[in-house]
C-alpha cells in the first residue's frame, strides 16, 4: 500500500454527520473525477457515472463478501445473507430469491393483500383524530407480507414485528441508540423465525408453496439445507425489505403535499402513471447514499489505477440528481417516466443496478414497485387533512424521511 493511502485521513465521521451530501459533495468538489478517500480505516475510492454502474456490478471487478461492515450486517442483512456471497454460492442463493420475488402471480397477490390491508386501516383511521402514515403504513404492509410469505404476524397483529423491521432499516447506517435498536429487533426476529424452520424441518410438513417453507427446504449450491439461523436471516431478508415501502409512502404524501396537482394526477391516472409516480419518488428522494464493494483485483477504470483490495463505493443518492443524466433533476416529474421509461438496469438505482437474475440489484424491487404502485392511488383517494407538523426531511439522517414520519387527519366520507 502506497504511503499517500495510509496517511489519507479517514472520512468515516465526516460520512457520518454530511449524511447523504457527503459523497456528491466530494465528487462535485473533484470535478466528478473518481475520489479517493479511506472509510472505516480503508482506502476507498468513489466511482460516479453511467458507466461506474455496470463496472461496480462486474463480479470480475467487484465483491460483496467482505465489503459489508459488521454494523450493517448485525441490523440490515443479517450474517451469512445472500448479499455477503459472490460467485455460484451467491447464484445459487439468488435463484431462490427470484423463484420467490420476481413471480408476476405471486407479486400481484402480495399488492392486492396490501390494497385489502390499507382498506381496513382506512376504515379505522377514519374514526381517529390523526394518525401517522410512515408508522401505519409499515404496519399493514408487515401485515401483508407476513401473511404473503406464510410468517406469523407476531405480537400485536404484527405491530411488534413492523416495529423490528423498521428499526433494522432505521439503524443500519448510525450510531447509538438507533444501531443498538436494530440489533435488538434483528436478534429478536432471528431467534423467532429460527424456531419456526425448526419446526418446519422437525414436523415434516409438505412445502405449503410459502416463502417460509421454501427457504426452510433450499438447498445451497452444496446441496445442503441452511443452518436455521441463516435460513432465519434469509426469511427476514424477504419480509424486513418491504418496510422500506413505508419511507416511500411518507415520500409519495410529501409529494402529494407539496404539489397537489401530482394528486389529482395519480387519483385520475391509471396503472401507467401510478408506476411512473413510483418510479420518481424512489429517484427524487433519498433513501440509499451510495454502496460498496471491494476491487477483487487490480483494476483500472477511466485512467485511474483501483488496487486490489480498495473499497468502491458508488454514489446513488448522486446519481439521481446528475443532471447529465436527469434532465432538471431537482424537480418532481413522474412524466419523465412515461411509457415505462427511462428504466434502465444502469440509471435507475435505488435498489441497486445490473442484472438481478445474477448481480447484486435487490430480487425484491418488483415488490417495492407493485406496492407502490396499489397503495400510492389509494393515499391520493384518502380524504384527509395535514394538521401542522414538521415535513423537513433532514439528509444527514440516513435513512431520512420527513420528521413527523407524515401526519393526516382522515376525515370519514360525506354520506351522499
Amino acid at each position: 500500500m502506497e504511503l499517500r493511502e495510509i496517511l489519507r485521513p479517514d472520512a468515516t465521521l465526516p460520512a457520518l454527520l454530511e449524511g447523504y451530501a457527503w459523497l456528491p459533495d466530494l465528487l462535485r468538489r473533484s470535478g466528478g473525477t473518481p475520489v479517493r478517500t479511506r472509510l472505516m480505516g480503508r482506502p476507498a475510492i468513489a466511482l460516479h457515472g453511467l458507466d461506474a454502474v455496470p463496472f461496480f456490478y462486474d463480479e470480475q471487478h467487484i465483491a460483496r463478501r467482505s465489503a459489508l461492515p459488521g454494523p450493517v450486517l448485525d441490523t440490515l442483512f443479517g450474517r451469512g445473507a445472500v448479499h455477503t456471497l459472490d460467485g455460484p454460492a451467491h447464484r445459487a442463493r439468488k435463484a431462490l430469491f427470484v423463484s420467490l420475488l420476481k413471480d408476476a402471480t405471486g407479486v400481484d397477490a402480495l399488492a392486492g393483500q396490501a390494497v385489502k390491508e390499507w382498506d381496513a386501516a382506512a376504515a379505522e383511521w377514519a374514526h381517529r383524530p390523526r394518525i401517522e402514515l410512515f408508522t401505519e403504513a409499515s404496519v399493514l404492509i408487515t401485515r401483508s407480507v407476513c401473511d404473503w410469505a406464510g410468517v406469523p404476524r407476531g405480537e400485536d397483529d404484527g405491530r411488534a414485528t413492523a416495529r423490528d423491521l423498521v428499526a433494522m432499516v432505521d439503524g443500519f447506517a448510525t450510531a447509538g441508540p438507533r444501531h443498538w435498536r436494530a440489533r435488538k429487533a434483528r436478534t429478536r426476529q432471528e431467534e423467532r423465525l429460527s424456531a419456526l424452520i425448526e419446526e418446519i424441518r422437525r414436523s415434516g410438513t409438505e412445502d405449503s408453496g410459502s416463502a417460509l417453507h421454501a427457504v426452510a427446504l433450499h438447498r445451497d449450491d452444496d446441496d445442503e439445507l441452511l443452518d436455521p439461523h441463516t435460513a432465519a436471516v434469509e426469511v427476514l431478508n424477504i419480509i424486513r425489505p418491504t418496510a422500506a415501502v413505508a419511507w416511500f409512502m411518507a415520500f409519495a404524501a410529501h409529494a402529494m403535499h407539496r404539489w397537489p396537482r401530482q394528486r389529482e394526477l395519480l387519483r385520475e391516472g391509471g396503472p401507467e402513471y401510478a408506476e411512473a409516480f413510483a418510479h420518481e419518488v424512489r429517484r427524487f428522494y433519498p433513501f440509499a447514499p451510495f454502496l460498496g464493494g471491494v476491487a477483487v483485483r487490480d483494476l483500472e477504470w477511466r485512467g485511474e489505477r483501483i488496487a486490489e483490495g480498495t473499497l468502491v463505493l458508488l454514489d446513488v443518492y448522486g446519481h439521481h440528481h446528475d443532471p447529465a443524466l436527469w434532465p432538471d433533476p431537482y424537480v418532481f416529474e413522474p412524466a419523465r417516466f412515461a411509457d415505462g421509461g427511462p428504466v434502465g438496469a444502469d440509471l435507475l438505482v435505488p435498489q441497486g443496478g445490473g442484472d438481478t437474475e445474477t448481480g447484486h440489484r435487490c430480487p425484491g424491487e418488483d415488490i417495492t414497485v407493485a406496492l407502490l404502485k396499489a397503495l400510492m392511488p389509494q393515499l391520493a383517494r384518502l380524504e384527509h387533512g395535514v394538521p401542522p407538523q414538521d415535513l423537513s426531511i433532514p439528509l444527514r439522517r440516513i435513512p431520512t424521511r420527513p420528521v413527523d414520519g407524515f401526519l393526516l387527519a382522515p376525515r370519514p366520507p360525506v354520506a351522499g
